[in-house]
């Protein structure tokens, strides 16, 4: 259909459209909109005009439309202790900020941090306010700069971060030694046996370390293994010892306790899958996967000493 067809039709009253035409017959209504819906749609736009002007809304330079507004609210004043009302304008985030300035300047809280500061670990621990104290400052330090990396727990992800919460610690355990972790960082290293060792010789020590957490049995590979695990060619001893429990001044695992961080044995089912995991490991090792970074330029000595408190109870208090 042409457009003049359509404007013929448009002028006699039969059915308007748009004077547009398709495929030659396939045309579009120009049909108004309902009056009631017009009406509502300008109501929104005068509920909106209203809203920026009732409510805090848009920026206006270095501040915004505040709103008109108001909510009171109940607060304690810290110097006196009596209660006071005071009034914001739709405005939470002003409690907020005040409510986190008088906790930074409560006397309680500063006098607390004072004592814990010039106590030692021992002290620390055997006195329940400052346990206290530590758990809920702790808990905040810890999900503030600890829990992206440990989780909110602690209990980490194998093969990324380590579990705090398991009481095995590549570094020790004791609260001197965490500290120290917490203030210096860590790196931990295992060197790639795989172009040191022929692959039936990985073959062997992964069967001999699996051995060590009863995940596989006693056997001749085993057997061999141990013996590239104690002698010189391996060298394993070197850092995880004759005993294969970890030296924590090396960051070594304990390899005879039932604790995997970096491979998931026990999420494997069949002993071949298990084998060829550790195996690739042993072969690949580690290398600036496994980094901790130095807090000492990040919290204050007395949020160090807190953190080192609460991570020790979370492991069970080594």
């Amino acid at each position: 259909m042409s457009d003049n067809t359509a404007n013929t039709q448009q002028s006699s009253g039969a059915v308007q459209t748009t004077g547009h035409a398709w495929d030659g017959d396939l045309q579009e209504y120009n049909n108004p909109l309902p009056r009631w819906w017009l009406w509502c749609f300008y109501g929104t736009i005068v509920f909106s005009i209203l809203y920026w002007f009732v409510y805090p809304s848009w920026p206006v330079g270095d501040t915004w439309i505040k709103g008109t507004g108001t909510v009171d609210y109940t607060v304690v004043d810290q110097t006196t202790g009596k209660e006071q009302t005071k009034e914001y304008r739709w405005n939470t985030r002003s409690l907020l900020l005040e409510d986190l300035g008088a906790a930074a300047t409560d006397p309680q809280r500063k006098a607390m941090l004072a004592k814990v500061e010039a106590a030692d670990y021992e002290q620390i621990i055997k006195d329940p306010k400052m346990m206290e104290f530590v758990r809920s400052v702790g808990k905040g330090l810890f999900g503030d700069n600890c829990a992206a990396c440990h989780g909110r727990g602690g209990q980490g992800v194998i093969g990324l971060y380590p579990n705090l919460t398991d009481d095995d610690w590549l570094w020790g355990g004791k609260m001197e030694k965490i500290h120290e972790t917490l203030v210096q960082g860590r790196n931990g290293f295992m060197p790639a046996f795989g172009p040191v060792l022929k692959p039936e010789q990985l073959d062997d020590v992964a069967e001999y370390v699996l051995t060590l957490s009863n995940e596989a049995q006693p056997s001749e590979a085993s057997a061999r293994g141990k013996e590239i695990f104690q002698g010189q060619v391996g060298g394993c001893y070197y850092c995880h010892g004759a005993d294969a429990k970890g030296l924590p001044s090396q960051g070594s695992a304990n390899l005879t306790d039932k604790i995997w961080a970096i491979v998931n044995i026990p999420a494997l089912k069949t002993p071949q899958d298990k084998h060829a995991a550790l195996k690739t490991f042993i072969a690949n090792g580690v290398n600036n996967t496994r980094v901790m970074p130095a807090w000492k330029d990040r919290l204050s000595p007395t949020d160090i000493k807190l953190l080192a408190v609460y991570v020790h109870q979370l492991g069970g208090a080594q």
